[in-house]
């Protein structure tokens, strides 16, 4: 069922107040991890990733569970050493598998925020259907960035635990350890995609509008919250670490 006029000038002022949250909440934490960076690099273009969609939530988690030590500007004969604790603090086995699951779902949602303007610009339609275009496009770089994200956390975190792993070998470990849970986050996000475009609109929103992107972040933190269970299953199996 469509909503009514009322409802969609409401639902105008919220998607303006969650978008606009969403960036200041990034802004807040890429400021934060300018000051202090994270122990693993990555991590410092993850979080802000994850403040666009999950607004002060990103903040709350970024505070809580994410905040890399200060890092000092020199270096000791342990500094290798310190960075390899500073990624695996002691914590409970939800937290790592959150931040694992942060840092699979902010490859997946860049990807999918690429995506867009590439469909919109292209006017591209798969059996006739934009729908389809957003979903191929869209899990295809979801994918890309989720495995260029994967890669960078494992092949820096090997070689500080003392491995020698190549890049190669990086990206075949990361297409291991991330495809199911990749795959659980599009599960999440299309199937919201799929309700508004089908159900809550009479005509679905356009990517210019607010609402359409508010509409992506509420997608983005359904596929958060289906990759959840996908990475915990795969850290209980060893196939990927908590982080």
């Amino acid at each position: 069922m469509a909503l009514q006029e009322g409802s969609v000038i409401l639902l105008t002022i919220i998607s303006y107040i969650a978008v606009i949250l969403g960036i200041l909440s990034a802004l807040f934490i890429l400021i934060d991890v300018i000051k202090k960076p994270q122990p693993m690099g990555i991590m410092n273009i993850v979080w802000p990733i994850n403040g666009l969609y999950l607004g002060p939530l990103g903040i709350l988690a970024y505070w809580k569970i994410g905040r890399g030590e200060q890092k000092e500007h020199h270096h000791n004969e342990h500094g290798d050493e310190d960075d390899h604790k500073g990624m695996h603090r002691d914590k409970p086995r939800w937290q790592g598998v959150f931040v694992s699951t942060s840092h699979c779902s902010s490859g997946c949602a860049f990807g999918d925020a690429v995506g867009v303007p590439i469909v919109t610009m292209t006017g591209l339609t798969i059996a006739g259907s934009v729908l389809f275009s957003h979903y191929t496009v869209e899990f295809i770089l979801a994918y890309l960035f989720g495995i260029f994200f994967q890669v960078f956390s494992i092949v820096p975190m090997s070689r500080k635990m003392g491995e020698r792993i190549s890049w190669g070998k990086g990206f075949l470990q990361a297409i291991k350890a991330d495809t199911f849970a990749l795959i659980a986050f599009e599960i999440g996000m299309f199937g919201w995609m799929a309700i508004v475009h089908f159900y809550l609109f009479a005509q679905p929103p356009k990517p210019d509008t607010m609402t359409y992107w508010f509409m992506m972040q509420i997608a983005m933190l359904l596929g958060t919250a289906t990759s959840f269970p996908a990475n915990w299953l795969l850290v209980k199996k060893g196939i990927k670490h908590s982080m």
